[in-house]
């Protein structure tokens, strides 16, 4: 890991009380080392959220943008790599 990712930085942030109750409730829940850990796990996981839909939405736009031959093309190669690895589980 970079030592850029160690490195953290102290912010202030006002939340209501609600989102602190539940915050506490879920960094003891998890027996998470701070509420702060709980809070940017959170955080990462939106972002990487973010990061799937976007690279889902490119994907998705470079299929729908090919021809029907190249379509064709990539199904068969598909087809062919999916029967290379019998026993796994497809998605």
């Amino acid at each position: 890991m970079p030592v850029t990712e160690l490195r953290k930085t102290k912010k202030s942030y006002t939340l209501s009380p609600e989102s602190i109750r539940f915050l506490e409730a879920l960094s003891k829940a998890q027996q998470a080392s701070s509420v702060s850990a709980v809070l940017d796990e959170m955080i990462q996981s939106v972002r990487r959220a973010r990061e799937r839909e976007a690279l889902d939405r490119a994907v998705a736009g470079y299929y729908s943008g090919l021809g029907a031959d190249d379509a064709k093309e990539q199904a068969q190669w598909g087809d062919f790599a999916l029967a290379e690895f019998p026993g796994e589980e497809h998605v």
